[in-house]
């Protein structure tokens, strides 16, 4: 267990009250909002029956939703792309989360495991960034913020890690050992994401203006629910986390 994850002593809520967003991300987007949701006795696995069924419900349920247009005209789409162009990020060429994953309904997605499977499923049906990262691996407190450019960020290439440091001004997520996910909602690190053994888990939902607070409240909202289902008796907590 992480001396800086929840541990006896230490609530849910205590944990979701260290995480920050630096200013600078306020002089980026003044709109960004982060919901932030930990969850504690999950039940990890690979994809199963109410994995599939809740992910294949959210594919049909996008299919029919952008059938006359592009997924691409969607107001929170288009907003990150702006949000990533801003920073000096090209969202053609690293796109935003919920964009990557949109693009790829029509073929479906990738069936990972049964939490990954979950937040996907969260992710397009509510046209949302979500990441998940294992709380065990987390050392102090979650913060977004703009890279200096030396942080380290552990990734994989060819089956092999592969250590790489984000950009200069990159919004990255990062903890006391380095960088969990670069540009803002881009790419994960491989330390901390989520696998057949998690059983607590962070996640983290990221809206711009495009997306209310209400319409933020109810992809959370769905996220609990999908989470409960899967995992009767887990126990969570949220915090919306707005730019500092």
């Amino acid at each position: 267990m992480s001396p800086s994850a929840p541990h006896p002593g230490t609530t849910l809520d205590d944990w979701l009250a260290r995480a920050a967003v630096a200013p600078e991300i306020t002089a980026l987007r003044p709109d960004y909002r982060a919901l932030l949701i930990v969850a504690d006795g999950l039940r990890p696995g690979p994809s199963d029956e109410v994995s599939e069924r809740l992910l294949a419900e959210a594919e049909r349920v996008v299919t029919e939703r952008y059938a006359d247009g592009s997924y691409e005209d969607d107001p929170h789409v288009v907003a990150w792309h702006e949000a990533f162009r801003a920073a000096g990020m090209k969202p053609r060429r690293t796109r935003p989360s919920a964009d990557a994953l949109l693009r790829r309904v029509p073929a479906g997605l990738p069936r990972i495991n049964r939490l990954t499977d979950l937040y996907n499923a969260v992710s397009i049906a509510h046209a949302v960034p979500v990441g998940g990262e294992d709380l065990d691996h987390y050392r102090g407190a979650p913060r977004l913020e703009r890279a200096v450019g030396d942080e380290e960020f552990v990734t994989s290439a060819g089956g092999e890690p592969v250590v790489e440091s984000p950009s200069p001004g990159e919004p990255v997520w990062r903890d006391d050992l380095g960088v969990t996910c670069r540009r803002w909602n881009w790419r994960q690190c491989t330390r901390t994401q989520l696998t057949l053994d998690t059983t607590r888990a962070f996640f983290v939902l990221d809206a711009l203006g495009a997306m209310d607070d209400a319409a933020l409240a109810a992809a959370g909202d769905a996220l609990v629910e999908a989470l409960t289902e899967a995992s009767p008796g887990v126990r969570t907590a949220t915090r919306l986390v707005a730019a500092a």
